[in-house]
């Protein structure tokens, strides 16, 4: 079975992306797959969210680890099912590169991208195409693996992305070269893929050596020979489709429109092409070139075509691109990683139609998504954290406001017995699911060790100008007992929080809600009301609707928010 439903919905699944794409994603589904995956480079890249107030984040969140290591249970198994049941080429080469690496953490990358790259090349549409970002710190060998997938004949491009200028870590002993770029695999289902030209304006020094002239109204342009070695051009359009109406025939047309074998040296204002030549244009489109004032003739008589450089589309792209700065200003999330729309629009452009589905199963911050939202392409975007999809959904929201096509989030809990099968599984996960249904920031470094006892906060402000306060949140997945509440009380006179909420699987003990009640009420100086300072809340309740309490007279600044852009806003070619 192939394709989508007909009832679509764009969507961000939550989970593993390999499970995903073998159980949701049907086979020849898709047109257009961007991934920008962990490139193995053994990092460990951490948010830092930005805050209106202009105040750094009270906690950086480890987004990921950037370093995989072989494990026998895990890695062991996929490379075996891989070496078994995969495509010969690509179990010889996976056979080739253990036998080379050893059972490191470069194999495991590679037998986990292995896998995974095996989906995507299933769920592709015969016209799609997939674009893979990465680094020179595995690049040569995910080359390798995607000729395996793919074949070598469905290699397109090694596009190169300079994403900055140049660094200048001499001064500090560097002892190589600046790395300035990364690469982007293209690589094709078939020779039918979807394929939009793209162009990019000329440079002020293309301009100069290529359109030379200037005309008297200051309009550069070039002069270019209207003949040919051979027919070509309009000529060899209309004998193409002339070709069709006299089977096995081989017609031209000539200057005097009929159709004939090629000869050279027919005559246009009494001047011939050069011995051996053709016309490489009708009488009437040279006659309409001369109307156009996009001919000129030579003391000799000769026609020059004249092509203006504001009427030509651009250099074609081509596999080096510069002039796409990393993300930043507004565009900045924070999110490591995080790639330039701008770049994800010109392959967005590129490779797929208004309609389309675009696949991102490493969204991250979804970079892929928004430009495809953006460019009325439908899609999907897969990412193993929800924090990733809790920030996806905001810059969606951020971006696009009541003009945001419909989506619907899968793989996160709807209800209480999904929350407690994700607490079980991922209690990490679950505190970030947690603290997004009160629409708070996420706080805890999972990584760090010691439970500072927030899990999430939010910054409100009572008055325009005035400074931020406080909410903080703790989340519990287990039991809970009134000692949790007074522990809650003491975190807010620590982080000087004027309002706590707890959140809870469990229904709140009697003694609970007493701790709780007895912690009174706080009131803003500058608005009116009073809100209690110690909130319990089940994750029952929360899913049915309630929310926090809390003054929201001014705004809530807890996330940076991304720039408002319309889906009819064009950026133009880049």
């Amino acid at each position: 079975m192939t394709g989508m439903p007909s009832a679509w919905k764009n969507r961000l699944h939550f989970g593993d992306n390999l499970k995903i794409l073998r159980r949701e994603i049907p086979s020849e589904s898709i047109h257009l797959i961007y991934l920008d995956p962990p490139f193995n480079s053994n990092a460990n890249y951490n948010v830092l969210f930005k805050e209106k107030s202009g105040e750094e984040s009270a906690a950086q969140i480890r987004a990921f680890d950037d370093t995989w290591t072989w494990t026998t249970q895990e890695s062991a198994a996929i490379f075996h099912d891989l070496v078994q049941d995969g495509p010969k080429k690509l179990s010889d080469l996976l056979q080739a590169l253990r036998s080379f690496l050893g059972t490191n953490d470069m194999m495991a990358y590679l037998v986990m991208m292995a896998g995974r790259l095996i989906e995507l090349h299933r769920v592709l549409k015969p016209e799609g195409t997939l674009w893979l970002h990465c680094d020179p710190t595995a690049s040569h060998y995910l080359k390798l693996v995607l000729d395996a997938v793919f074949t070598g004949q469905r290699y397109c491009n090694e596009i190169v992305w300079r994403r900055s200028s140049a660094h200048s870590d001499t001064k500090q002993g560097m002892r190589r070269c600046g790395k300035v770029h990364d690469v982007i695999f293209f690589y094709a289902k078939s020779d039918r893929f979807t394929w939009n030209p793209q162009f990019i304006p000329y440079t002020k020094e293309y301009l100069e050596s290529e359109y030379r002239h200037v005309a008297p109204d200051g309009r550069r342009y070039k002069e270019t020979d209207p003949t040919a070695a051979k027919p070509g051009g309009d000529v060899e359009y209309e004998w193409r489709v002339k070709r069709q109406l006299v089977k096995g025939a081989r017609w031209v047309a000539d200057l005097d429109g009929e159709y004939q074998k090629p000869k050279a040296g027919r005559e246009y204002k009494g001047v011939r092409p050069y011995d051996g030549r053709f016309w490489a244009y009708s009488r009437a489109n040279l006659t309409q070139f001369a109307l156009e004032g996009h001919l000129i003739h030579r003391s000799t008589g000769m026609p020059r075509l004249v092509q203006y450089a504001d009427e030509m589309p651009g250099i074609p792209l081509q596999d080096v691109w510069d002039g796409i700065p990393p993300a930043s200003g507004k565009e900045d999330l924070g999110y490591p990683t995080q790639k330039p729309e701008a770049l994800l629009e010109r392959i967005v452009r590129v490779a797929s139609n208004e309609g389309d589905v675009v696949l991102d199963p490493f969204c991250g911050c979804g970079t892929a998504v928004a430009a495809a939202e953006r460019l009325k392409r439908r899609w999907i975007g897969i990412d193993v954290t929800y924090l990733a999809i809790n920030l996806v959904q905001r810059r969606l929201r951020d971006n696009f406001g009541s003009a945001l096509t419909p989506y619907e989030i899968l793989g996160a809990p709807t209800d209480l017995k999904g929350a407690e099968s994700l607490a079980k599984q991922d209690p990490y996960q679950f505190e970030w699911w947690a603290v997004d249904l009160v629409n708070a920031r996420p706080a805890k470094d999972r990584k760090k060790g010691a439970d500072s006892g927030v899990d999430g906060y939010v910054n409100f402000f009572e008055e325009h100008g005035g400074n931020a306060k406080r909410l903080i949140v703790q989340v519990k997945a287990g039991h809970t007992g009134v000692h949790h509440v007074r522990d809650l009380k003491g975190t807010m006179e620590r982080e000087k929080a004027v309002i706590g909420a707890l959140i809870t699987l469990e229904a709140p003990t009697k003694p609970m809600l007493q701790e709780a009640a007895s912690a009174g009420f706080y009131t803003p100086q500058h608005l009116r009301g009073k809100y209690p300072r110690l909130q319990l809340f089940t994750v029952a309740e929360l899913l049915e609707g309630k929310r926090l309490d809390f003054p929201q007279g001014v705004n809530v600044a807890t996330f940076r928010k991304a720039e408002r852009k319309t889906k009819s806003e064009q950026q133009g070619l880049y």
